[in-house]
């Protein structure tokens, strides 16, 4: 008998995901963490990043943003912020993003001005890396 994980990606507006898989990689506060099957209880504050699918057919990559992990070694669940798939993000828009973000960020003319500008630099950023690991993925 193989043993697996039941996952759900749960966001505010919807889930996002829930079917079983092998593993699980998640960026939290305190870096990288694995899930298998049988993990020791634990809840961890996610951190915005990409996580890593991993099943027989393949890997699979969804960006994140920032949440909570919780797994009892049976059941993970993912409580974030924003969840998107590698087919749903378009690389010339998250390159857009970027710039105008950046463009944002050094022209800010408050400091609530400047931390919005950083946080769609930093979701630009993730989505990029999450593009990245796909298009690595394919070759």
């Amino acid at each position: 008998m193989t043993h697996k994980l039941n996952l759900q990606i749960i966001t505010p507006k919807k889930v996002v995901l829930e079917r079983e898989i092998d593993s699980l990689v998640a960026p939290t506060k305190a870096g990288e963490v694995t899930i298998l099957p049988s993990h020791m209880p634990l809840f961890s504050v996610l951190d915005d990043g990409v996580v890593t699918i991993k099943e027989q057919e393949g890997d699979t990559y969804l960006s994140i943003g920032g949440g909570y992990l919780e797994t009892d070694g049976k059941k993970v669940h993912l409580l974030v912020s924003r969840a998107a798939g590698q087919d749903d993000i378009d690389e010339q828009e998250v390159q857009e993003a970027q710039q105008e973000a950046e463009r944002r960020l050094k022209d800010a003319p408050t400091k609530e001005a400047r931390h919005e500008a950083m946080l769609q630099l930093r979701r630009s950023l993730v989505d990029m890396k999450l593009i990245k690991k796909a298009k690595r993925k394919t070759h």
